[in-house]
């Protein structure tokens, strides 16, 4: 008969050694077998998932890449993509996510020149990239003057369905087709028909979030502060986006847009103090920008182009113009 003491060594090393295959699980094993176990809805491991030794996750991480510089080697790459299928499958990622201690990175257009949506600026700390790119749906609801729109679904898709219900009605956002609509309100949405009505954030009227437990909430469950600090302050800093119920506003059928390019030389300067001076007081439904940026030739000039978007019917244009 073993004495006591050796019993006692003989369990523990059979204890350590049991332990052992779960302790030298990677992150990415940890996740799969977390989403596997508590997802209600199956999951396409496939396509859903991408890990560094994929063929396709070079690709798929540099797809919506805005600035290189975040994708050199020396910056730390995430553990593994996953792009959800359902709202579900983004509950689950958040939870299993807090429960392993992973820092999730949340990606709508990647439209990002910081790279948040898709890098880690600790060199040591793991992340998991949560790409929404499939859940792209729209639903625009003309009677009430709304539509819904997924957070992976761009501005471009968000314009083109309400323009195929209506040529009057429009959603007051930015320019570039494809700016993700999640990440986009975030930061406030400006576009050019802000001076007339806003912010692409200041006209949300609801919105579907998950937070750190889990749980979907709307404007409703989470309260006025909660929606009221998404809209601008940054939707990641506190949970998942999943869409955004915009409101439709009033656009003209028909709308005229016209470009005014200048170098230094041909008075860029002064022109550009005028818009300074003009800008802030012209009509609400004249939309000016300026752009600034270097002119294709071969010396060193700049060339500053002005932009501009009259949002009203042809005849209140010409007698503007006049």
């Amino acid at each position: 008969m073993e004495s006591p003491t050796s019993f006692l060594l003989t369990l523990t090393l059979a204890i350590l050694a049991l332990s052992l295959p779960t302790s030298s699980q990677t992150i990415q094993d940890k996740f799969y077998q977390c989403i596997t176990l508590n997802s209600e809805l199956s999951i396409p491991f496939s396509t859903a998932f991408s890990a560094p030794d994929n063929a396709s996750f070079t690709a798929l991480l540099e797809s919506s890449a805005q600035n290189l510089r975040c994708l050199v080697s020396a910056v730390p790459k995430p553990e593994l993509i996953f792009t959800p299928y359902t709202e579900n499958h983004v509950q689950v990622a958040v939870t299993c996510a807090k429960d392993l201690g992973v820092q999730l990175r949340v990606r709508s257009g990647g439209h990002d020149y910081e790279g948040l949506s898709y890098i880690s600026t600790a060199a040591n700390e793991p992340f998991i990239v949560l790409d929404l790119s499939r859940l792209r749906a729209v639903t625009v609801d003309l009677k009430n003057n709304s539509a819904w729109a997924q957070a992976g679904a761009t501005v471009g898709e968000l314009y083109y369905r309400i323009s195929q219900r209506s040529k009057t009605h429009g959603y007051a956002a930015g320019l570039c087709p494809s700016l993700g609509v999640g990440g986009h309100i975030t930061g406030g949405a400006y576009g050019t028909m802000m001076r007339k009505y806003g912010l692409g954030a200041d006209n949300v009227i609801d919105a579907r979030i998950v937070v750190a437990d889990g749980r979907i909430l709307d404007r409703e469950s989470m309260g006025e502060d909660l929606f009221w600090a998404i809209r601008g302050g940054g939707g990641a800093s506190f949970g998942v986006i999943l869409a955004w119920k915009v409101k439709l506003v009033p656009v003209p059928e028909t709308v005229t847009v016209f470009t005014v390019p200048k170098t230094l030389e041909q008075g860029a300067t002064q022109i550009l103090y005028k818009w300074q001076h003009i800008a802030d007081n012209i009509d609400d439904d004249l939309f000016v920008r300026v752009i600034i940026q270097p002119a294709k030739t071969t010396g060193k000039d700049e060339r500053t182009s002005i932009p501009t978007l009259p949002l009203m019917k042809q005849s209140e244009e010409k007698s503007m113009m006049h």
